[in-house]
């Protein structure tokens, strides 16, 4: 049998022998006496064991007269052992660990004295918790031997309601209760996080009169008792609209989203007169506190009748002050801690208020977009870092699943790099390489990102951008490129959920820990210019702009737009499915078609420095004007890069940088440097691809027909570099003396390259032979005889491999036209010969033509196939149509760009961008 088995059992005993005793003494009282007596005992027992103590029991009248017979002292005797023996463990260890527990679960202001903190304004932003109990005052379990105190809280913000009943004399200690908590939580966390709103039934000022100085700093509002569903319908719009732009992500709660708060809480206190509300209002009420405590509201209801379906506290206060508590039921008295000084409340709610307004007032630096500690957030749920101030409190910018997209838009001058550098610092400086990954890309024609990637003066860069383009206004094709790596990284993300059976990035983080899974934000600058023509590039990027602005969102990848103006941009407008994935808008000074015009026109008189933060695809309601601090100026993110470069993990790579005003050097290519002797098919490179890897055009030179490559265009400079990188890239791939270059210059302009591109070979330890227009007769003669000889078999050795680089091969065209009268056989013949078997015997031409009909001319009529590869420079698409697919009737040249196709391998063409091969000519 248990102790507590046999505690029971004795004090039944006990009881029996109490009732008897309390019989006998009543022996000469009348029968009904005794049965009433009998029946009585029990409860005064229970009284004198768990109920108000000894004192009450013993002060019982029944009790006064059986106290007069001399056998129940010794009743009452046993009585009192039971009674230290029930409470034995309790007395021993539940004050201590009740005062433990409370003390830790309410830190700081939530607990302790007044003197400590009333008139000290907090500094708690949320981000490192919020104390799950609030003191009320002090507690004793009734009954006990030995009464001992113990602290007395209840659960408030984002855990529990309150209501509170009183009657007629002790409504003053219900106001002072209310107070007092009021002033805890405005104490605890930094002025702005939480705002009081007061409506009382019975006074048209309100009550809480200490509490006023708080109204000139926004943080308090009496309602108008006539007008309770206003209060019910701001909270209500509050509600929704935390619902549909936080909680929808997710989370539970705002308490859930994590990080710091950004929607500060909302306390209601509602004074009432023990009369139930209208129906219509009670239900309302009722809503209100079902889905308010997720969305950051707080309800105080002061004797109002109410049931609600949601977690509520209840303390109940008596006439004479008393109270009991639902946590602790009736077994607990509760003496509520005295009010507050009276002079101590309104100073102390004046602290708060000018701290709020000095916030308010501060002209915020960037350095105040900053966190203490540099990337200690986590990206798991999306990202969120302030970017400017309104009155002094921080506006946020969030990309997470519910606001996957933002579009900025502002003239000329109105702000815009300034705002990204703002927007992209506040990010990186919270968000860890591994954590946030940026892909930044500039169609203007300047260098707003440059910054972030190393340079001659500034070797530092951005940990978090991995790709920066910069003077990219004629490349659209780099816009597509990087809409095109996103898609691909989003499909890699989707087959990684699926594999772990998940949805989202978020799942996905936890299914896989040790996986690689940062947010991607990429950012692009002037984006209209994606969709500046009405050609196959326009219909790519709104392909593809679309299925990554709708699929995006659950792979933790999150698009930018900044443009000057939106208006026109008929192929982003016209796609719905795109526009409404924007939901976040940021509208600088004179922005058109970011916000949801013509009702939401608050850009119009916007002042410079300032922007409109809206994060519900700009509806009015959802407008934050914020100050944007200057984020450009020389010690503000230069500072921050050079920081956050000197934390940056050693095995990071520098940022892809893609400059459409550079030429790409070829020795700097990792394609090139990835060449070496000996690995099977040499490869040719013959110029950068535009795309987000830096890739190299190739072409490999596999003994197969057509394994030739043209280059067309009147250019010289142009035509030599296309050479010069193919012809170094083959090099690269043989070791000295494997292979022999022969470099025919027939035209006297290309003679510079052609000796250039000579010595760079010999400098390599390659055979090289050069010649002129009298040399190319006995070239193609010779090596038409090598290539015949070795198709016979007859020379019984390997063919040695063999380029043959011809510079402007149509200048020998009159002269190798002519027939040698003994074979009948011309210069063309011969090198119509080399063209279409050359390949297959190793031998390999790499040529330029001055125009597509010259190429025309040296080949078969209708006979293409023997020049597999193309790179085109100034040759409008039309006249390439006999040479490539049909996409090649939309290009344009362009200075430094030329189109390149592979037959055998591309589908379509590619712009490329030769090589800059090293020396000057």
């Amino acid at each position: 049998m248990s102790r507590r088995d046999e505690r029971r059992k004795r004090i039944e005993s006990s009881f029996e022998e109490f009732r008897k005793a309390v019989a006998a003494a009543l022996g000469n009282a009348s029968r009904e006496h005794r049965l009433l007596a009998a029946e009585r005992a029990r409860d005064i027992f229970e009284v004198m064991l768990r109920g108000d103590g000894v004192d009450r029991a013993l002060a019982d009248p029944l009790l006064a007269r059986a106290l007069e017979n001399p056998l129940f002292e010794r009743q009452v005797a046993n009585a009192m052992v039971d009674r230290v023996e029930a409470f034995r463990e309790w007395s021993e260890r539940g004050p201590d660990q009740l005062t433990a527990l409370v003390n830790a679960a309410a830190e700081g202001p939530a607990s302790w004295p007044h003197e400590s903190w009333l008139g000290t304004p907090g500094t708690a932003d949320g981000s490192e918790g919020v104390p799950e109990l609030w003191r009320i005052g002090t507690g004793m379990v009734r009954g006990a031997p030995e009464p001992q105190r113990f602290p007395v809280a209840v659960p408030l913000l984002d855990h529990s309601h309150l209501h509170v009943s009183s009657v007629h004399e002790s409504r003053a200690t219900a106001e002072a209760l209310v107070e007092t908590l009021l002033l805890r939580v405005l104490s605890h966390f930094q002025p702005g996080l939480v705002h009081v709103h007061v409506w009382d039934v019975g006074q048209l000022t309100g009550a809480l009169p200490g509490l006023y100085p708080l109204t000139r700093a926004g943080l308090l509002t009496v309602h108008d008792p006539a007008r309770l569903h206003e209060l019910l319908d701001e909270l209500s719009d509050h509600i929704r609209r935390v619902h549909t732009g936080v909680l929808t992500e997710g989370h539970q709660s705002v308490r859930a989203a994590g990080g710091r708060r950004t929607e500060p809480w909302r306390v209601a206190v509602l004074f009432g007169n023990r009369q139930p509300l209208r129906e219509e209002h009670q239900q309302q009420l009722q809503r209100v506190a079902r889905n308010g405590l997720a969305a950051g509201i707080q309800l105080f209801i002061v004797d109002i009748p109410v049931t609600v379906n949601s977690p509520i506290e209840t303390v109940t206060i008596a006439a004479d002050n008393s109270a009991t508590c639902t946590m602790t039921g009736q077994h607990v008295a509760v003496a509520l801690d005295p009010p507050l000084p009276r002079a101590s409340v309104p100073r102390a709610c004046a602290t708060i208020a000018d701290k709020r307004e000095e916030r308010r007032n501060r002209l915020s630096t960037f350095a105040d977009l900053l966190p203490e500690q540099p990337w200690r957030e986590d990206s798991s749920a999306g990202v969120v870092a302030p970017v400017g101030f309104l009155e002094g409190e921080p506006v946020h910018v969030a990309l997470g699943d519910t606001s996957p997209h933002a579009l900025i838009g502002g003239p000329s001058g109105s702000g815009k790099t300034n705002l990204l550098y703002a927007m992209l610092g506040s990010l990186a400086a919270r968000y860890a390489p591994d954590e946030l990954e940026l892909y930044l890309l500039d169609f203007k024609e300047g260098v707003s990102f440059a910054q972030f990637a190393p340079g001659r003066k500034d070797p530092t860069w951005l940990p978090n951008a991995r790709l920066v383009g910069v003077n990219v206004n004629t490349d659209r094709e780099f816009g597509v490129a990087l809409l095109a790596f996103l898609a691909d990284e989003m499909r890699r993300r989707a087959d990684a959920a699926k594999r772990h059976e998940v949805t989202k990035l978020e799942q996905l983080r936890e299914e896989d820990p040790h996986g690689h899974w940062p947010r991607i934000v990429a950012v692009i600058d002037e984006f209209q210019y994606l969709f500046g023509e009405r050609d196959h590039v326009t219909a790519q990027a709104t392909q593809l702009l679309e299925d990554v602005a709708r699929r995006g969102r659950s792979q933790g990848i999150h698009l930018v737009l900044c443009s000057q103006d939106v208006s026109g941009i008929e192929g982003f407008w016209g796609k719905s499915a795109i526009f409404e994935q924007f939901t976040v808008r940021i509208a600088l000074p004179k922005a058109r078609r970011v916000l949801a015009e013509p009702q939401n026109d608050a850009a119009v008189e916007l002042p410079r420095w300032h922007a409109v933060v809206n994060h519900e695809s700009g509806v009015r309601p959802g407008n934050e004007v914020a100050r944007i601090p200057d984020a450009t100026a020389k010690g503000t993110f230069d500072l921050l890069q050079a920081e956050l470069h000197r934390l940056r993990p050693p095995e990071l790579s520098e940022p892809i940088l893609f400059d459409g005003s550079k030429v790409p050097a070829l020795r700097a290519s990792r394609d090139f440097r990835a060449l070496g002797p000996g690995e099977g098919t040499p490869t040719v490179l013959l110029g950068q691809v535009i795309d987000v890897a830096g890739s190299a055009a190739g072409v490999r030179f596999a003994r197969t027909p057509g394994r030739n490559v043209a280059v067309l265009g009147s250019l010289a400079e142009d035509a030599a570099d296309v050479l010069g990188g193919a012809a170094l890239s083959l090099a690269r791939q043989h070791e000295p003396g494997e292979a022999r270059f022969t470099l025919a210059c027939l035209a006297e302009d290309a003679w510079p390259h052609a000796d250039r591109l000579a010595k760079q070979l010999r400098d390599a330890g390659h055979e090289v032979a050069t010649m002129g227009l009298n040399g190319v007769q006995a070239l193609l003669e010779q090596t038409t005889h090598l290539i015949t000889e070795h198709m016979r078999g007859e020379t019984g050795v390997p063919p040695q491999p063999h380029y043959v680089v011809v510079y402007a091969v149509d200048a020998a065209h009159t002269l190798l036209e002519a027939k040698n009268p003994t074979t009948r056989v011309s210069g063309l013949d011969q090198l119509r010969t080399v063209l279409k078997h050359g390949p297959e015997n190793r031998t390999h031409v790499l040529g330029w033509w001055r125009g597509a009909q010259r190429l025309k001319n040296s080949l078969p009529p209708g006979v293409y196939d023997d020049i597999g590869a193309w790179v085109a420079f100034d040759i409008q698409g039309k006249d390439l149509l006999s040479f490539g697919p049909e996409q090649v009737m939309a290009w344009s040249p362009r200075p430094r760009r030329g189109l390149f196709f592979d037959r055998f391998e591309h589908s379509r063409p590619q712009v490329v961008i030769p090589f800059d091969t090293g020396e000057e000519p």
